[in-house]
């Protein structure tokens, strides 16, 4: 079984209508997400020391997940403001990572080593990681970064000749052609072998080595759309980097019954991967928060 470790961001959504507070942030999701599906997981960030930075340490700690390389700063956590209209969460501010802004991560020979023991490793736009790539790309075994729908051309050519995977956000109103040249522009400028490109209740398309697979959603009347995309794109890489390690060619002789060739069950691992996140994806969105684990907070 593969291990996986989120790398960057870790924030509290603070849902103002309820004054309600849930861990969240894209790297954190990754690695819960991969834990609740029971997978080996861990996180590596920064944290303040604040009651917001308390409530989503004591969260993930009590989960299981290894944070024994995370920092913590005296300061803000990183923090969110929502609101929910008619299910779907809206951000109304944050305060830009808290103290990630100010003390972005700084890996060490010792972290690197630590990294290399994960079989994939996530990042995000969010978590002030462009520094640390080169480094990462020598030490993860499979790196994907998130760029929600924030990413420039000039970061997209900055960032991707570094990564394995590109996960973007393009929204549902965005033409099929559109998606598509992004996903083109995305493997131009470097990404290695995969671009996730997600579009709320229009689905997915996932760009693997040369192919592109289109994903319906599997819909449903959402309770909190928070952290769709994230354990949409979770279960997907999860099912497929642990599926993958089965791929082989069957030796001449072996007959031509059912799957033989690594090509077709990597098709076949593809296409149940994401039948896998769609369902789980609408799962997710029946809970509130990320993943849950509310707490009241006073202004």
């Amino acid at each position: 079984m593969i291990r996986v470790l989120g790398l960057g961001d870790n924030v509290v959504d603070k849902y103002m209508h309820i004054m309600t507070m849930y861990p969240g942030g894209n790297a954190l999701n990754f690695a819960v997400y991969a834990k609740l599906f029971g997978y080996e997981a861990g996180y590596m960030g920064n944290f303040g020391d604040d009651g917001e930075a308390r409530h989503v340490y004591d969260t993930i700690s009590a989960l299981g997940l290894d944070v024994s390389r995370c920092r913590f700063w005296k300061g803000e956590n990183g923090a969110a403001k929502v609101k929910l209209a008619d299910g779907d969460r809206v951000f109304i501010g944050s305060n830009k990572g808290g103290v990630s802004l100010d003390h972005p991560l700084e890996l060490t020979r010792l972290d690197m080593e630590y990294i290399a023991g994960y079989d994939m490793v996530h990042t995000s736009i969010f978590s002030y990681m462009e520094a640390q790539l080169p480094a990462l790309k020598k030490a993860a075994a499979f790196l994907s970064m998130d760029f929600s729908n924030r990413a420039s051309s000039e970061y997209l050519k900055e960032t991707c000749p570094y990564i394995d995977c590109a996960c973007i956000s393009c929204g549902e109103d965005m033409a099929e052609e559109e998606i598509r040249d992004q996903i083109s522009s995305i493997i131009s400028y470097g990404c290695r072998s995969m671009v996730i490109a997600t579009r709320g209740a229009k689905g997915a398309f996932v760009y693997v080595d040369g192919n592109i697979y289109q994903q319906s959603p599997c819909l449903v009347k959402a309770k909190d759309t928070m952290g769709a995309g994230d354990s949409f794109i979770t279960c997907f890489l999860v099912s497929y980097l642990d599926g993958m390690k089965y791929a082989v060619d069957f030796p001449d002789g072996s007959g031509m019954w059912g799957i033989t060739s690594g090509q077709e069950f990597k098709d076949l691992v593809i296409k149940t991967s994401l039948y896998k996140a769609a369902v789980y994806s609408s799962q997710n969105c029946q809970k509130d928060g990320s993943f849950g684990f509310g707490k009241k907070f006073e202004e």
